[in-house]
């Protein structure tokens, strides 16, 4: 796929689709797209008429151009109401009318858009990241990919956005990062497994110049990483513990870390998952380390002038005579006991050692991202992920960050009462409280391993995953997660 800033014009352009984003108060037509539809016999006017085109978000319309015209089709999307625009509306815009331009069987699209708070850079990259995160499909296991032998979408003009090469390199960056992120989240448990994540992550520091050091299981067990180890005794596969590292080429402004849950399958453990239970979905319990293994991609690319540590203690958690009972009591590397009374309570053990891991760097703030409770969905359905942390400076970074990016968060409280429930009789704590307020008592089971560098935690079990076509997301991972801390990385820079 091919994107290409142009200075042509609407009225100039010449391809198989043209295809113009209307905002609801944008109708009558401006005197440009008056003049455009002079030039097509009124057909502009008809479409709108005929389709009954409020300019409603998300919206479209298309209709074939006569012999002799410049394009063969022309289209309108939906961008909402004016004063409510933003770069997430021109995403969804530009994905939008890439989807449209490609079940109508078109080779180019010029897309013509008004350019955001006078930020053509922004309004380039944004489209870009709509179109290109909207096109892309994955159909690595399927024996017969239905794209052969069809036209494909290969060209897309952004019209009236000249000299934003710079952007689109930007933004093919981060798309790169969040496709990563989702097809590691989509392949199966059986494609990947904790090397597969150290492979990928070998991949990067080999492709972009980055460090990397994967501490095997002896070497985790010098480390005293008991609570991690504890988790991954009953695999068969050996656990990885993945720590990659970007560095600027000078001295770097801050320095920071992203810690990701790394469970490729979670089978629950000797508290196993019953039927009905989601079980077969479990090969989505690593989205955090994928989207961490997806900002390392778009930032080793991008090359901010920040520090940073990208970790994930991989590992599967399953059955065997080896497993970690109910009962148990692990030795986390802090010194801190932990009474496991829920095998199925795994990821906060495996983040545990991680998080203690990653502090030991001497960073400026640590942000940890997991599916981690399905308590979080309940609470925020499967669109929003959870924040929590008790420094306000970083979950505001977070959330300016959120927002630029389109990624939904809400901040929850972390309501230190609710630790009493995690209190044990043999133990430091338990890892699990009980039912109410579970997302919270399993951030204030983290906030056990960080001492006193800012810390904030991402609950991203439900947006990581769609059964839907939703947006620039297709069916399956979303790679959500990855736009927001590249955001936040560029912002510390």
């Amino acid at each position: 796929m091919e994107f290409h800033a142009s200075s042509t014009s609407c009225l100039d352009w010449s391809g198989d689709a043209l295809i113009i984003g209307l905002s609801e108060d944008a109708l009558p037509l401006s005197t440009t797209l008056a003049e455009l539809n002079s030039r097509v016999s009124g057909l502009l006017q008809e479409l709108i008429d005929e389709a009954e085109f409020t300019g409603k978000s998300g919206t479209t319309a298309i209709t074939r151009v006569g012999s002799g015209a410049a394009m063969r089709k022309l289209g309108v999307v939906g961008l909402g109401a004016t004063d409510a625009i933003t770069t997430e509306s021109l995403r969804r815009a530009a994905a939008a009318a890439a989807r449209l331009a490609k079940k109508e069987k078109c080779s180019s699209l010029g897309l013509s858009m008004p350019v955001l708070n006078h930020d053509a850079a922004l309004t380039a990259q944004a489209l870009a990241e709509g179109a290109r995160l909207a096109l892309h499909q994955d159909n690595r296991f399927k024996s017969d990919d239905k794209a052969n032998g069809k036209i494909t979408l290969t060209r897309i003009d952004l019209l009236g956005l000249p000299d934003q090469e710079a952007s689109l390199k930007a933004a093919q960056a981060v798309c790169e990062g969040v496709i990563l992120a989702r097809e590691l989240v989509s392949a199966p448990a059986n494609i990947v497994t904790p090397e597969t994540l150290a492979q990928t992550a070998q991949a990067i520091a080999t492709d972009y110049g980055l460090e990397l050091d994967i501490l095997e299981q002896e070497q985790c067990e010098a480390l005293g990483m008991g609570a991690y180890l504890g988790v991954a005794r009953a695999s068969d596969l050996p656990p990885k513990f993945i720590h990659l590292t970007y560095r600027p080429a000078g001295t770097p402004t801050r320095k920071l870390a992203i810690v990701g849950k790394g469970l490729t399958f979670d089978s629950g453990g000797l508290n196993i998952k019953g039927a009905g239970s989601g079980i077969e979905m479990m090969k989505i319990d690593m989205g955090g380390a994928a989207a961490t293994l997806g900002a390392a991609k778009a930032i080793a690319q991008l090359k901010p002038n920040v520090e940073v540590h990208f970790i994930s203690a991989a590992a599967e958690n399953m059955i065997g005579g080896n497993a970690m009972r109910p009962g148990d009591i692990l030795t986390a590397s802090n010194g801190k006991t932990i009474e496991v009374n829920n095998t199925d309570a795994e990821g906060r053990l495996t983040l545990a050692d991680a998080l203690v891991f990653a502090e030991k760097l001497g960073v400026d703030a640590i942000v940890d991202l997991a599916t981690l409770t399905g308590a979080c969905i309940i609470a925020l359905g499967d669109d929003i992920a959870g924040l929590f942390s008790e420094n306000d400076e970083l979950a505001g970074a977070i959330a300016t960050a959120a927002e630029a990016a389109g990624e939904k968060f809400w901040r929850l409280p972390m309501e230190e009462k609710y630790f009493d429930g995690l209190k044990s009789i043999v133990a430091d704590m338990k890892n699990t409280g009980p039912r109410p307020g579970g997302s919270i008592t399993a951030a204030l089971f983290l906030k056990q391993f960080v001492n006193t560098t800012p810390w904030i935690h991402l609950d991203v079990a439900g947006p990581v995953w769609t059964e839907k076509e939703n947006g620039y997301n297709n069916p399956g991972g979303t790679g959500f997660g990855v736009r927001t801390l590249v955001q936040w990385v560029l912002a510390a820079a």
